[in-house]
């Protein structure tokens, strides 16, 4: 629409990275569009009822219908979902949105600038701890209990000075402009320990997901799972040898073909098409090279809304395990901590029904002065608990690199 106001130069994506302020905002970028919310007209209502993601869905298209008014934009919801069906979920209307088509990098443009330097980091677990967890699961594994567990592990980071989010909001999307990058504020409640005081500063969940959940344009349906990782080389050779091995992977195969089948199987009631590939791909981040296969659908009813979408496929086999209900049994009982938000979803959902979720991974709960980072693993009977160390090793260096930190924990 043209005005009558000469601007200097034409807006672009990057504008809207540049305008992000933590507190205050909603960042969301994905390969599509870039998507930037701020303020606040409502916030979901909590379930009277205990299970928060079941009445997800039916709280969300009422909020929306109650706000949508007749000749104005299409309201939308914005947030995060937690990984724990009976907890609470982080959403609400923005008082104004700004979508803009893909960001975009000048190569000038693409440098990390370091957040800060001298973190104190605790592991929880040690590194021992992970190995002992991944034991205790393999044997559960092998003797029929499970046939896939994801165990994660968290590092604690604490600076004397306040972290700088937009700068690390920033890092994470220069080099993730094929992933999707994201920043939400949380609300004031502990988060990943079990036994921590009461949180009074504000909280930003942040990260730089490789992993769509799903995504609907009208009756269009995309999803996208990852499942089966190696970590990139430096030497060009010996990465693309990695990325080899892993496409042929028996154990990494097994791993992916449980959550495609899971999957596959949440979504035909939804879709009367459904294309499921025969074989995984490889998609690369810039520390990961991962089994990739997506999904595309079309949907019988048409009123069913990606948030709902969304309920129905969390979580998958892919941060959770399978069977779900005994794998996230397990999960209590090995890791020690609460997982909150982290392997649950971000995104966004409009009254139309449109959206788009990613899985919560490659990410941190940011706190005034300190940072807690996730990483986990899929375990199956033939996984190795070192090489489970390894890999949730190689995924934080995504949240690593983007503060600035070259650190192998």
């Amino acid at each position: 629409m043209k005005t009558n106001i000469q601007l200097d130069r034409e807006v672009v994506a990057a504008d809207l990275l540049a305008d992000y302020q933590p507190g205050s905002s909603f960042f969301f970028a994905s390969p599509r569009a870039t998507l930037l919310a701020q303020g606040t007209i409502a916030d979901l209502p909590e379930s009277p009822n205990g299970n928060e993601l079941q009445s997800l869905p039916e709280r969300a298209a009422r909020l929306l219908a109650h706000i949508r008014q007749p000749g104005q934009s299409v309201p939308m919801l914005v947030g995060a979902v937690p990984f724990d069906p009976m907890q609470p979920a982080q959403l609400v209307v923005p008082m104004t949105t700004r979508k803009m088509g893909p960001l975009q990098f000048e190569p000038h443009e693409r440098v990390r600038r370091p957040i800060g330097s001298n973190f104190e980091t605790v592991a929880i677990p040690s590194a021992e701890g992970y190995v002992s967890g991944v034991e205790k699961a393999l044997k559960r594994l092998r003797s029929g209990e499970l046939d896939k567990i994801v165990l994660a592990r968290s590092l604690k980071l604490t600076s004397p000075n306040k972290v700088d989010l937009r700068q690390l909001l920033r890092n994470l999307a220069v080099h993730n402009t094929h992933g999707y990058t994201f920043a939400v504020d949380l609300p004031k409640r502990v988060e990943g320990y079990l036994q921590a005081p009461p949180s009074i500063e504000s909280r930003t969940l942040i990260g730089a997901s490789p992993e769509l959940l799903v995504s609907r344009s009208g009756r269009e349906v995309v999803v996208n799972p990852l499942a089966g990782s190696a970590p990139r080389s430096e030497d060009p050779i010996e990465d693309a040898r990695r990325a080899k091995e892993l496409l042929v992977s028996p154990k990494d195969l097994r791993e992916h073909a449980l959550v495609i089948e899971a999957v596959a199987e949440a979504l035909r009631p939804f879709c009367h098409k459904l294309d499921v590939p025969q074989a995984p791909s490889l998609v690369q981040t810039a520390t990961m090279w991962h089994l990739s296969t997506e999904l595309r659908g079309e949907l019988t009813d048409p009123s069913v809304t990606s948030l709902a979408l969304a309920v129905a496929l969390h979580p998958t086999p892919a941060v959770c395990g399978s069977p779900t209900a005994l794998a996230r049994e397990a999960i209590r009982e090995i890791e020690p901590f609460d997982r909150g938000f982290y392997t649950g979803l971000v995104g966004w959902c409009d009254a139309s029904g449109d959206g788009e979720w990613i899985i919560t991974i490659r990410c941190a709960v940011a706190e005034s002065r300190s940072l807690l980072l996730y990483a986990g693993a899929g375990v199956v009977a033939e996984s190795s608990a070192e090489s489970e160390l390894q890999e949730t090793t190689a995924k934080f260096r995504t949240m690593l690199h983007a503060m600035g930190i070259n650190h192998e924990s």
